[in-house]
């Protein structure tokens, strides 16, 4: 998928762009391939949808079919697209410690759940919000599989080499322990 800033001064690129993410999810789009030409295969993908969407058909991109194109993109490209990141807040130099609770231990105690799927010698801790003896037995286990200081405790570093774990675990097809 294009960046939204490739599509400045490529109005027929962008366009083909668009039409190939609709075609991801309706079967009923022909694809095209974003080449920049304004060519036959653009001009089937633009009629077909225009015949699909109640248009006029004219293979031609007006105004009404741009802002209608544009409107079936933007959630389309939401769904075909990779999800949102999302990205732990700390405050600089925050440290969370044994016993602490934090909204953040939720996402760190799931996280471990995934890992542990995938490494034998993490143990998966609970889901209680608090950093516990048990979520930081299972954080120690990922810090000395990472190399890092076995602290048990949660800082950006250790938060850092979690974040880098978590999408592999998680997308794996089926769990294999390993040691």
């Amino acid at each position: 998928m294009r960046p939204p800033e490739s599509f400045i001064a490529q109005p027929i690129r962008s366009l083909q762009t668009m039409l190939r993410v609709i075609a991801q999810e309706d079967a009923r789009q022909p694809s095209v391939i974003p080449d920049g030409i304004y060519g036959s295969s653009t001009i089937s993908a633009v009629s077909a949808f225009q015949r699909d969407h109640g248009l006029p058909v004219t293979g031609i991109t007006d105004q009404p079919t741009w802002e209608a194109i544009v409107a079936e993109y933007e959630p389309a490209m939401i769904r075909v697209g990779p999800a949102q990141p999302l990205e732990i807040v700390l405050d600089p130099g925050q440290v969370i410690r044994r016993g602490e609770q934090e909204p953040n231990v939720y996402l760190l105690q799931a996280i471990l759940i995934v890992l542990s799927e995938i490494y034998a010698s993490i143990t998966p801790p609970g889901m209680n919000g608090i950093l516990d003896e048990a979520t930081a037995a299972a954080l120690e286990a990922f810090q000395a599989l990472s190399g890092l200081p076995q602290t048990g405790e949660l800082d950006k570093v250790t938060w850092k080499q979690l974040a880098l774990h978590y999408p592999l675990a998680a997308n794996r097809a089926k769990p294999e322990k390993h040691f």
